[in-house]
């Protein structure tokens, strides 16, 4: 997969290794340390399906290289969506402008490092962006259909397709050339169910680095569109949720993503480079409770996301953040990597050619440990079951998080019961974990939704969780 995609631009724009070392040349000329290309060609498609109508259906293709010089502390970054060299070359000086100081290197001969060894992690036989779009619509037009089959209060559905396929080529001054080809597709269905005056969403999707035919195999229209017609019919019969202080039993899968966000973002080298996140400096230390250990993997074949290469052309990998409540490393980009005397880490992310890399996600979540889920719920005397998320809030430094829950249940006296709606989870993301005090046997990771954001740029992520307890959180309610 590397070597095609870097054929795939040599043969395209007719340009060599020794083009390359004359952009890098460009970009080192005014004193920077390090530099690097990273060359983009994406081909995306999508269609929108509302009320059983084909609303819109688009395609599109962008390319377009970023140059970024380092030198020390300072970065600079420009890019062009023009492939003419001089064009290229305006670039790479522009950047080195940027950066300019008192430092100087040269640029090592450029070879293809990464070309060859492991496998690729999605081997798709044919992109999702050259199927027609008739078979698109179809996959589109079946969730439609089994959503409104569902339930006679069903009164809106709308379902989105997206797909893309992104050749990288990655070029730097310490002589690495590499590439990828990453293709990308995702479902999603969206529903309204009403009753009387009272109307309840809910919504479901998936996907990852697959061809179409991963929605016959694994995750079908059928599937998801019942899912979302299920949680807004349910939302209908939920009663308004109670607030204050309970033990909470997050289901496995998605409820990840609280993961995600109050822990993993906190994780990332940056912020504990400016020292301005909550984990900052507490490598070795106890940060969660010993049932917690929580990895990065970005090698999961398949999954949305993983990377044969990062965006700045090192191997993804599998990094243990926490292992049994120790805080072990960060997750490290180039330059954090650099300034930190860390490794990298395979982090190194960009939404496209237009931004900087920094330090991301892939897949993240946590293992799992020995309990019976079933156990889990038994040991509840008063609290609440929360099996999916919509949305929610974190202040990195802080820790702090409000999180809302799209579906959840009230447990009592060790059983599940009535599900509620209105139910949000605050707290704090470092302290939530030295409160986790079951960790059940059933890890799962989500079903491909996830898209993270950060400074302005969004890349597709994964979140896992097997089912946990925490022994006290604060529960927010609408109940009177």
């Amino acid at each position: 997969m590397a070597q095609d995609a870097v054929q795939f631009f040599f043969s395209r724009y007719g340009f060599g290794q020794p083009e390359l070392e004359r952009y890098l040349a460009a970009a080192l000329e005014r004193g920077g340390e390090y530099a690097d290309l990273y060359f983009e060609y994406q081909s995306t498609s999508s269609l929108q399906v509302d009320e059983s109508i084909v609303k819109s259906a688009n395609s599109g293709i962008s390319v377009g290289v970023g140059v970024r010089v380092i030198a020390g502390e300072r970065t600079g970054y420009a890019y062009t969506d023009d492939l003419a060299p001089e064009k290229i070359l305006h670039a790479a000086r522009t950047a080195a402008h940027i950066a300019s100081g008192p430092a100087r290197t040269h640029i090592v001969g450029l070879k293809d490092t990464l070309g060859a060894g492991r496998p690729s992690l999605y081997p798709v036989v044919v992109a999702p962006t050259d199927v027609e779009i008739g078979a698109k619509l179809s996959l589109a037009s079946r969730a439609d259909i089994a959503a409104r089959a569902y339930d006679k209060r069903i009164h809106q559905v709308r379902v989105g397709y997206a797909d893309e396929v992104r050749r990288v080529l990655i070029a730097t001054s310490e002589g690495v050339v590499t590439g990828d080809y990453q293709p990308l597709a995702r479902l999603n269905v969206f529903c309204l169910a009403k009753d009387g005056q009272l109307s309840q969403r809910g919504s479901s999707g998936g996907g990852g680095r697959v061809d179409l035919d991963f929605f016959e195999r694994q995750l079908t229209p059928e599937h998801l569109g019942r899912e979302a017609a299920r949680e807004a019919i349910q939302q209908l019969n939920a009663r308004e949720c109670p607030a204050g202080e309970m033990e909470v039993v997050l289901g496995p899968g998605w409820p990840g993503v609280l993961l995600h966000e109050a822990v993993g973002h906190g994780l990332e080298a940056d912020f504990n480079r400016k020292k301005t996140s909550a984990f900052s400096g507490l490598i070795g230390q106890r940060v969660a409770s010993e049932a917690c250990t929580v990895v990065d993997d970005g090698t999961i074949p398949g999954r949305r996301g993983s990377l044969n290469i990062d965006d700045e052309g090192a191997r993804t990998q599998c990094t243990v953040l926490i292992e049994k409540g120790v805080l072990k490393q960060y997750l490290q980009d180039h330059l954090s990597a650099r300034l930190m005397g860390a490794s990298v880490t395979g982090n190194g992310r960009r939404e496209s050619y237009e931004h900087m890399p920094m330090p991301r996600m892939t897949n993240t979540y946590m293992l799992g440990g020995q309990d019976d889920p079933q156990d889990i719920i038994r040991g509840v005397k008063r609290g609440l079951y929360a099996v999916n998320f919509s949305g929610g809030q974190v202040d990195i430094t802080s820790g702090k998080f409000v999180f809302s829950a799209s579906e959840s249940y009230l447990i009592e006296d060790g059983k599940i019961t009535a599900p509620v709606r209105g139910a949000t989870l605050i707290g704090n993301g470092p302290d939530v974990l030295t409160r986790v005090t079951q960790v059940g046997n059933d890890l799962r990771l989500d079903q491909g939704i996830g898209t993270c954001g950060k400074e302005g740029q969004s890349v597709p992520v994964g979140v896992g969780l097997p089912t946990i307890k925490v022994d006290r959180l604060t529960v927010g309610g609408t109940a009177s």
